[in-house]
C-alpha cells in the first residue's frame, strides 16, 4: 500500500536528518521536494498546495529542543498534517437504534461495490446484526450472482426480484426486512458514471423511496483524480455520508486517498485492500498516516491478531514451547490463523520500520500453501513425532504434497531448529536477554 509514496517521502525526509538545525532554506528545499513527491503521487493540487502552506507555517520558528532531530520534528509536523488531511478522527456508520438500519451503496462500475457488500455484510454479522443483502443492481446480471454467492458463503440471505426495477427491489425489500426480523439491509445498486443523467436521477429516486440511515461512496482508489471528480459529483447529486477506499494493496501511490476528504468534505469510513472477505479495516486517518510515513500500523496489526486468535488455545500452546514439544499439527493450527491476518506482505507492512526493507522482497503467500500441504501429507503420528520422518517417508510425503524431496527436506530442517531455538529458549526462560543472545544455525 502507498509503497512508492512512502519510499520517496522516507527518501526526503532523510535529507533533512543530518541538518544541526531547521532553518528557512532547509525547510523550503525539502518542502519543495515533498510538493514534488504529492503531485506525482496524483495528489489534487490545491490539496497538495496547502498542505505544504500549513507544514511550512507550523516549522517555520520551531525550536529544535535537544532530545529531538530536525528531521524528527518535521516528521511530526507532517504526521500531524496528514492526519488533519485525513480526516483527524474516525468515523462511525450511523445504525438506527429503533429499527432497521438502511445501508445504500453507490459508485461507479468495477469499484467493487457487490464485494464491499459482502465485506461490510460479515463485519455487521460479526457486531451481531441480523443482515439482509439486497440485490438492486440489474443491468450488470453478473453482480446478482456474485451477490448470491457471498450470501451463501455468509449464510446471509440475499433479497432479489427478478424482472422488476431498481426501486421496486429496494421498497419491497424494506417489507421484506420487516417481515422477518432483519436489523440491517445492505442495498447494492447499479454501477453508473456520474455524467448519466438518467442513472444518478435514478439513484436519487432510490434514496427518497427507503431514505437510507447511510448512503457509501465506494470508489476504486487507483483511479486518482477521477475517483476524487466523481466522488464530488456523486455527492452534489445524493449527499452520500462516506467513502470507501477499494484496493488499497494495488495503490503504490495513494493520490486519491489524500485528495478525497479534503475535496469532497466527506469522511473515508472503511479502507479494502484484498479480495477476501476479511479485508475490510475501519479507517483511521492517524494509522494510515503512520503507514504513509513508513512507520507501520502496530494498533490494526494486534486488533488483527486478537480477532483471529480468539477461541485459539494459547494456553496450551505455551505450555507446548515451554515444555519444548511443539509439533507440526501445532505448526499447521499456526498457519491457518495467520492466513486469516491477510497477507504476508499487508502483515508485514504494518511492522514499524519493515516497509522499506522489504520493498524489493518478493514475498509469495503460497509459501505457506506449499508448507500446509506438506503437512497434510503426514500421518498424525508423523506430525506429533517428527523423528520418525525416515528417507522413504519424506519421499511418500513429496509426492503426496506435489513438491519436492527438497521442499520436505527444507521444512523439516527449519522445524527441527525452530525446535531448538524453543529448547534454548525454554532453558532460560523467554526473557527479553535469551532472546538477544539467541543463535538461530
Amino acid at each position: 500500500m502507498f509503497d512508492e509514496l512512502t519510499t520517496k517521502l522516507e527518501n526526503a525526509l532523510k535529507k533533512i536528518r543530518g541538518q544541526g538545525k531547521l532553518t528557512e532554506k532547509n525547510i523550503s528545499d525539502s518542502l519543495r521536494e515533498i510538493r514534488r513527491i504529492l503531485l506525482d503521487a496524483d495528489v489534487n493540487f490545491s490539496v497538495a498546495k496547502e498542505f505544504i502552506e500549513k507544514v511550512s507555517q507550523k516549522a517555520l520558528g520551531q525550536e529544535v529542543i535537544n532530545s529531538i532531530t530536525p528531521g524528527q520534528l518535521i516528521t511530526k509536523i507532517i504526521f500531524d498534517e496528514l492526519v488533519i488531511l485525513l480526516g483527524s478522527s474516525q468515523t462511525e456508520i450511523a445504525l438506527n437504534p429503533s429499527g432497521i438500519t438502511k445501508i445504500m451503496v453507490v459508485g461507479l462500475q468495477g469499484s467493487g461495490k457487490t464485494t464491499f457488500c459482502g465485506k461490510l455484510a460479515k463485519k455487521l454479522v460479526g457486531n451481531k446484526r441480523k443482515v439482509l443483502l439486497v440485490a438492486a443492481d440489474i443491468y450488470r446480471p453478473a453482480a446478482i450472482d456474485q451477490l448470491k454467492m457471498l450470501g451463501k458463503q455468509l449464510d446471509v440471505h440475499v433479497f432479489s426480484l427478478p424482472g422488476e426495477n431498481p426501486k421496486k427491489i429496494a421498497e419491497e425489500s424494506i417489507l421484506f426486512a420487516q417481515e422477518n426480523n432483519y436489523n440491517t439491509i445492505i442495498l447494492d445498486t447499479a454501477g453508473r458514471l456520474h455524467i448519466d443523467e438518467e442513472m444518478m436521477n435514478e439513484v436519487a429516486d432510490i434514496k427518497s423511496i427507503i431514505n437510507p440511515n447511510e448512503i457509501l461512496f465506494v470508489v476504486d482508489s487507483m483511479s486518482g483524480q477521477d475517483a476524487v471528480n466523481s466522488a464530488k459529483a456523486f455527492n452534489e447529486k445524493i449527499n452520500y455520508d462516506g467513502i470507501v477506499l477499494t484496493k488499497l494493496d494495488g495503490d503504490a501511490r495513494g493520490g486519491a486517498a489524500l485528495s478525497i476528504r479534503s475535496v469532497v468534505g466527506k469522511p473515508i469510513k472503511f479502507i479494502s485492500n484484498g479480495e477476501k472477505l476479511d479485508a475490510l479495516e475501519i479507517f483511521h486517518p492517524d494509522r494510515l498516516a503512520s503507514r504513509i510515513l513508513g512507520k507501520g500500523d502496530v494498533i490494526s496489526l494486534v486488533e488483527k491478531a486478537q480477532q483471529n486468535f480468539e477461541g485459539f488455545e494459547t494456553d496450551k500452546l505455551e505450555e507446548k514451547l515451554r515444555k519444548n514439544k511443539f509439533d507440526f499439527e501445532d505448526f499447521l493450527k499456526q498457519i491457518k490463523v495467520i492466513k486469516k491476518m491477510g497477507s504476508l506482505s499487508s502483515l508485514i507492512g504494518m511492522i514499524p520500520g519493515m516497509g522499506a526493507q522489504i520493498k524489493n522482497a518478493q514475498i509469495d503467500d503460497k509459501a505457506l500453501v506449499k508448507v500446509e500441504a506438506v503437512i497434510n501429507s503426514m500421518t498424525k503420528k508423523e506430525r506429533t513425532n517428527p523423528k520418525v520422518l525416515n528417507g522413504s517417508r519424506r519421499k511418500r510425503i513429496a509426492r503426496g504434497s506435489g513438491t519436492s524431496i527438497q521442499d520436505v527436506n527444507r521444512l523439516i530442517k527449519q522445524f527441527e531448529d525452530m525446535q531448538r531455538m524453543m529448547g534454548q529458549m525454554a532453558r532460560k526462560g523467554f526473557s527479553p536477554q535469551a532472546m538477544k543472545n539467541f543463535k538461530f544455525n
